[in-house]
């Protein structure tokens, strides 16, 4: 095969010269409007799955009867969402490799657009099943399409900061469910996700598609307009375009000079499942994920008012302390954001989560105390300890752990990478969710704050071991740290492009 022919983009070029003039606060603007469509994305998504804490007790109340909505109904409205995004998954997957991420996530949002519109219009617990299983394919967007938009859209010094915020908003969107439940008709939820919905909508109008899926294509030029468009030209925004167009182009000239059969692809594929580069980032991209999970807050937040009634003994007080969890949910996960331009976020993570992982364990002596009569039961106390736990896991797994998992995702067969991580998410969410109130009937909350404590400090333990620093670094850097690959530290050039002929 030729030698790859490099050339130089003229520096005269009328698009580079204008985008090289334009202040470094046009591209971050920029991002920032894109990362607005994510975040209202992820807020419906909050909204979608916080709803059913609120609508579950409302309709038992309106109908006078827990029969018109059984135990068994209730656990399937809460976890719907989980199950039929599974196929989604694989689906998203494989649109996001052929397509790009921007016309999947178009599809995902009017598919979210429609699940409100039928919850809005249902009549019958039968429509709000309907659209619980609609909201599938939209859930299933966010374990696939946006973590790739925040990665591969957003700059490194901005990555970190706007992925921590994208987890603070999903639960924006569990508290304002469960405040417009507490307060007025929980009809008003899906109004409020339609209205969102379209907004999601006009921001997507002004996106360009993702310069690391061009790059991986093969269409160089029209990748180096993106990132320049997203990204602007400074040196540190050169030198990240020119690595990734020098990887993808030895990358995509090496899958070409080895054309295979059938018979050797299908080989090459479980060759790299099964390689380091795939497997190890893979790996610790789902304990870093399932981190957040392993802490126990999803479900104690969709299971609030269960669990405060249990722990209380009083339905008004168990309402009002739910909506206080969740404001220092949301305030502790922007306290989070915080702590993450100042902390490495590996620190954050891990030192967070054992903090959580300790309140839990005091959580479950203490209530395992009260069922002994040991002590005294008191309200307050057990409000403030699932407070105290709130804070410390929403400052580090809930705010750190999708910012670090999103940049561990290998560059390499990273479609195949994202989809194996979001099966493992669905998969886990759906049965925990589906199995969360027999866990409850049968070992109590003291034995499931247990069980989620030992199983935080197994995952802890492990991340301990094998987790890299990705602050401030490229996807091209962590996934060099990774494989142990020593910083090229050769001089930067500026802005190379390969000709497509010569490949």
């Amino acid at each position: 095969m030729d030698k790859c022919n490099y050339k130089e983009i003229p520096n005269n070029n009328e698009r580079f010269v204008k985008l090289k003039g334009q202040s470094d606060w046009k591209p971050f603007l920029k991002q920032l409007l894109i990362c607005s469509g994510v975040w209202t994305s992820v807020f419906l998504y909050g909204l979608s799955v916080g709803a059913p804490t609120v609508f579950i007790p409302q309709i038992r109340r309106e109908a006078n009867s827990t029969e018109v909505i059984t135990t068994n109904m209730a656990s399937w409205l809460t976890s719907a969402f989980g199950f039929s995004g599974f196929p989604f998954v694989l689906i998203l997957s494989i649109l996001t490799k052929f397509v790009g991420r921007k016309i999947p996530f178009v599809i995902a949002v009017l598919d979210s657009l429609a699940a409100f519109i039928v919850l809005y219009c249902s009549t019958s617990v039968t429509h709000i099943l309907i659209s619980q299983i609609m909201q599938g394919l939209f859930c299933a967007s966010h374990t696939t399409i946006t973590i790739m938009i925040m990665t591969e859209y957003i700059s490194p010094k901005y990555r970190g900061i706007f992925l921590t915020a994208k987890t603070a908003t999903f639960y924006w969107g569990v508290w304002a469910s469960n405040t417009i439940g507490t307060f007025f008709h929980w009809k008003n939820i899906p109004l409020f996700g339609i209205i969102c919905s379209m907004y999601t909508l006009l921001t997507l109008m002004i996106w360009p598609e993702s310069p690391y899926w061009l790059a991986s294509r093969g269409r160089f030029e029209e990748c180096a307009a993106s990132h320049r468009s997203l990204k602007g030209c400074d040196e540190e925004s050169e030198k990240e375009l020119e690595v990734l167009i020098n990887s993808q182009r030895q990358y995509l000239a090496g899958s070409l000079a080895n054309k295979q059969s059938v018979t050797k692809r299908i080989s090459g594929f479980f060759k790299t499942i099964t390689s380091k580069g795939f497997c190890k980032p893979t790996a610790l991209s789902i304990l870093t994920a399932l981190l957040s999970f392993c802490s126990g807050k999803l479900i104690f937040a969709l299971y609030a008012v269960d669990i405060l009634k249990k722990v209380t003994n009083s339905e008004s007080t168990a309402y009002i302390a739910m909506l206080i969890i969740d404001g220092f949910t949301v305030v502790s996960m922007y306290a989070g954001c915080a702590l993450a331009k100042h902390l490495k976020r590996r620190t954050l993570l891990l030192g967070a989560s054992t903090i959580g992982a300790a309140f839990l364990f005091i959580l479950s002596i203490y209530l395992y105390c009260i069922k002994l009569q040991l002590i005294p039961e008191n309200q307050y106390v057990t409000i403030a300890l699932f407070i105290a736990f709130t804070i410390a896991v929403s400052c580090g797994p809930l705010s750190v752990s999708i910012s670090v998992y999103g940049e561990l995702i290998p560059i390499r067969s990273r479609n195949l990478s994202v989809c194996i991580i979001a099966l493992t998410g669905k998969l886990v969410t759906g049965l925990s969710l589906k199995l969360a109130p027999l866990i409850f009937k049968n070992f109590g909350v003291h034995g499931t704050c247990l069980t989620f404590a030992i199983i935080s400090v197994v995952t802890i333990v492990t991340l301990y071991k094998y987790l890299p620093e990705t602050k401030d670094k490229t996807l091209q850097q962590i996934n060099d740290l990774i494989m142990g690959v020593k910083p090229n530290t050769g001089q930067t050039t500026v802005k190379l492009i390969v000709d497509d002929k010569d490949v």
